[in-house]
């Protein structure tokens, strides 16, 4: 499950693989109470890890790709299209080609520099047209003209973003399964 020896992955990892109610949690499609439980238990420790952007980045890219696929949400990650980096692609690039407007994209922010979210932002816009359709992940909240997720210990919105990522999937047609009936 961890990809490259990251030590906050390896953390995040072996508190998810060591707890005795996120199995219990993933059965039941509770989504949002594992990332409450996770981010409760440890992003203090994680913040500590490194510098806090670049710490609660990781956290938030762990706990995606983990719940994603728990949640079988179809999904590309770490993607490189036509030179820009995307973090996640929902359902997938072809959708993106094809149909954006059941395409999301999402962005995981490792700067809380506005200038910098703002150069981002406006990289995915080239390829993502429909403007609502790119959604950010920070690590505090910061004036965004974006639909935008919040992971911090206090007023974290992140733990709503797989049961809208659902949404979202299941109102464009794109989750096959149905996994998530909203």
């Amino acid at each position: 499950m961890v990809e490259d020896g990251n030590p906050i992955k390896e953390y995040i990892f072996e508190y998810i693989n060591n707890s005795q109610i996120i199995p219990k949690l993933i059965s039941e499609k509770k989504f949002d109470q594992i990332i409450e439980d996770v981010t409760e238990n440890c992003y203090d420790k994680i913040v500590s890890m490194g510098e806090k952007e670049e710490a609660v980045g990781i956290l938030a890219t762990g706990l995606l790709h983990y719940l994603l696929t728990n949640a079988l949400i179809t999904s590309q990650r770490k993607i490189n299209y036509k030179g820009i980096e995307i973090d996640i692609v929902i359902p997938d690039i072809k959708t993106l080609e094809k149909d954006q407007k059941k395409t999301l994209l999402i962005c995981i922010l490792k700067s809380s520099d506005v200038n910098t979210i703002n150069e981002k932002i406006s990289l995915l816009e080239k390829i993502q047209h429909e403007k609502e359709n790119i959604w950010l992940v920070l690590s505090k909240n910061i004036p965004i003209k974006k639909r935008s997720f919040i992971l911090s210990k206090k007023n974290n919105s992140f733990s709503k973003i797989i049961f809208e990522i659902a949404q979202f999937s299941n109102v464009g047609g794109i989750n096959k399964f149905k996994i998530l009936r909203i």
